[in-house]
């Protein structure tokens, strides 16, 4: 039987394996902050519409030559704007505008996979690319993940007001409207950052899941954060040494091990968690 030390150390000898450990622990643990953020808001269908809607805007930008961020970002930001028109504009509430945007945006960019000729493989943007991510790609994906780390830590004090009480922040002169496309935009870069790690399909749950699990734990906000980081970096780490030793989906493996983290913390929270709930309910009557 494999010794542990093995098991640990054999994924370094390779390069691809130390880039992917690297690419997904960054992006792992700043969509984690992110998803708390997301959490408080109650912006989960909008990460989903957005992580969707990028698709277009990546095919088009290889197809033109240019980076695939800059596609992704402005049809995720054209999405955000679209549905905000819809809403504002018709009698269709805003979950409804946002499946329509995101499956409208994800069927416009699979059509274009199929007409437009680049070296797109549309396996890649679906499902991520970690354990053969170009260099250029690399290098992009980083430093749009410490942008988007660097916004968020910049502004947290704001945008946390802004998630737990948004018109208290603008009582006190906060501008929520820029907040509000300031946390959009974080949401489309990190979508863009996540891309390469688990694709379009999956990278809504790191950009939910592990905020979701840090929520049931903990009711302080700093707490929070650094048990969403841990979360998200752990299931990157442990997710891609499963891949590479049962041979298996890099992002499925990453996207598993972050749910059942969720489920250990929906079940074993001291305080939010269903045994934890009923071991106190004796106590509150």
């Amino acid at each position: 039987m494999m010794d542990i030390v093995t098991w640990l150390t054999e994924p370094f000898q390779h390069v691809f394996m130390v880039k992917a450990l690297l690419v997904s622990s960054v992006v792992g643990g700043v969509c984690a902050l992110l998803s708390c953020f997301m959490t408080l808001k109650g912006w989960a269908l909008m990460g989903d519409a957005v992580s969707h809607a990028v698709l277009p805007g990546v095919v088009i930008a290889y197809a033109l030559g240019l980076p695939f961020a800059l596609g992704a970002f402005v049809f995720g930001v054209g999405s955000v704007a679209i549905i905000g028109l819809i809403k504002q504009s018709t009698r269709v509430k805003e979950d409804t505008a946002i499946g329509l945007v995101f499956t409208g945006f994800f069927a416009l960019g699979l059509v274009l996979v199929s007409k437009v000729r680049s070296s797109v493989d549309l396996s890649h943007i679906l499902f991520g690319n970690v354990l053969g991510i170009p260099p250029q790609d690399l290098q992009q994906t980083i430093v749009i993940a410490v942008l988007v780390l660097l916004v968020l830590l910049v502004f947290r004090r704001d945008l946390i007001l802004f998630c737990f009480d948004p018109t208290h922040a603008q009582s006190i002169g906060i501008s929520t409207g820029f907040l509000h496309y300031l946390l959009l935009s974080s949401l489309s870069l990190a979508a863009v950052a996540g891309l390469q790690t688990v694709g379009i399909i999956l990278v809504v749950a790191m950009l939910v899941t592990p905020g979701a699990t840090a929520y049931l734990l903990t009711d302080s906000f700093l707490t929070m954060g650094w048990l969403a980081v841990a979360s998200g970096v752990f299931s990157s780490v442990v997710g891609t040494y499963v891949s590479y030793w049962s041979d298996a989906s890099p992002a499925g493996c990453i996207v598993l091990v972050q749910t059942l983290l969720f489920v250990a913390a929906m079940v074993l929270a001291p305080k939010h968690g269903l045994l934890g709930r009923k071991t106190i309910r004796p106590f509150s009557r």
